[in-house]
């Protein structure tokens, strides 16, 4: 309507004015309702034509959309592992809660069970290893034993081999082998002694170490599932639709507790999609303003910091299926992150507000520059100069949308 009124003063009126002035002919006389065609028809023809040709210029430049939402991120509330609710520390199904405050507790005895028996494997362990001390203590006793009963048969054998040399008649030849067989089994006995000693030094350095370990981390295991029973906030903000109480069932994967909204979650980003054909205007640096339907009559600035380079719609997941391009029900969006162009710019509008939101093209460093003639120049002023008449429409917007809301749409 603006575009029209605009056009019609730079056409109508002065085909009428040349009508009425230069040719004479009066308003209700010569040119009546019934005139007002053959009259004013190159008026009105270039009106139309002029107007057309704004509101392209209009919206290609400064594009506009109503599909503009304040995202918000949310965190459900679910434990990593299953159980039963024990306690909840949260009252109400809507409450505050700080970083790292407890939510509610799952039944924890079964993790209490395995980091008690955790516990009394790593005494048993350790009163092992004070044992094998002992058994190192007595095989070192029965070595010594074996070497003095081996020395002492040794020394045995060698003095009836010597005298077995000065006079065979004096010690039998059995004798000296039965003192043979003697030394070589107390050679053996000292052998095995020694072996017992070493296994146990080996049990007391590697093997009950290792299993000291193992209980170690299997007591670390069952407090770190037990500290799992306890589900605390991650990040600050607000717990929502929690309806959970004692006695309840709760399934990290088929029944989340609730969800909590973080403090800063849909404070800096407003999310918006803007047509396709508008893809080669949208740049990031871009100045824009949006007016949400929960804070009327105001115009939010904003600065567009991104624009994504490709539209949802057209993803597809691999599949046995062949995408069909007629499966795509209606085009989509670009997508566009807009972020308020000064501090708490969004500060008093609800999360998750539906907003329209305007986008302006800025041609002053190309005009700037000596790269331009003057006609090109004099063209991208007027590009520039028609985002007032966007910036007028996004006013009476965010004016009657109040009234448009609460009178017309039937509320």
């Amino acid at each position: 309507m603006l575009e029209l009124l605009l056009c019609s003063v730079l056409t109508i009126l002065p085909d009428y004015l040349f009508r009425r002035f230069a040719q004479g002919k009066r308003l209700g006389k010569e040119i009546t309702l019934y005139s007002v065609w053959f009259e004013l028809r190159w008026g009105i023809i270039t009106c139309l034509m002029l107007t057309v040709g704004l509101i392209t210029v209009i919206f290609y430049n400064h594009p506009s959309t109503t599909s503009a939402t304040i995202y918000f991120r949310t965190i459900p509330i679910a434990p990593e592992i299953s159980g039963r609710v024990a306690q909840v520390y949260v009252t109400g199904v809507s409450s505050e809660v700080k970083q790292g405050a407890p939510i509610f507790r799952l039944d924890s005895s079964t993790q209490e069970a395995a980091a008690e028996a955790a516990r009394r494997k790593i005494a048993e362990v350790e009163a092992s290893m004070v044992s094998a001390q002992t058994d190192i203590a007595a095989a070192e006793g029965r070595a010594q034993e074996a070497a003095s009963s081996l020395q002492q048969a040794v020394d045995e054998l060698e003095t009836k081999q010597e005298l077995n040399r000065r006079n065979a008649a004096i010690v039998a030849v059995r004798e000296i082998e039965k003192l043979q067989n003697l030394v070589k089994g107390r050679r053996g006995a000292l052998a095995a002694a020694r072996a017992a000693k070493q296994a146990a030094e080996a049990q007391i350095s590697s093997l009950l170490p290792a299993q000291k370990a193992s209980a170690e981390a299997a007591l670390a295991q069952a407090e770190v599932e037990r500290v799992k029973t306890v589900i605390r906030a991650g990040v600050s903000g607000r717990v929502e639709q929690f309806t959970l109480r004692v006695g309840d069932i709760v399934n990290p994967f088929l029944r989340p507790a609730g969800v909590l909204i973080p403090d800063l979650a849909g404070r800096k980003t407003v999310l918006a999609g803007f047509g396709q054909i508008e893809a080669q205007v949208m740049k990031a640096g871009m100045v824009a303003e949006v007016a949400c339907a929960s804070k009327p009559w105001s115009v939010i600035p904003m600065v567009v910091t991104g624009v994504q380079d490709f539209i949802a719609a057209g993803q597809f997941r691999g599949g046995e299926h062949l995408v069909d391009a007629q499966q795509v029900a209606r085009p989509g969006t670009i997508l566009v992150f807009l972020e308020p162009l000064y501090e708490g710019g969004l500060d008093g509008v609800t999360r998750g507000s539906s907003c329209i939101a305007n986008a302006y093209t800025s041609n002053h460093d190309r005009i700037a520059s000596e790269s331009i003639g003057p006609l090109k120049g004099l063209a991208l002023h007027a590009i520039d100069a028609t985002g007032l008449v966007h910036a007028m429409i996004l006013r009476m917007q965010a004016l009657v949308l109040p009234i448009q809301t609460l009178v017309f749409s039937g509320h």
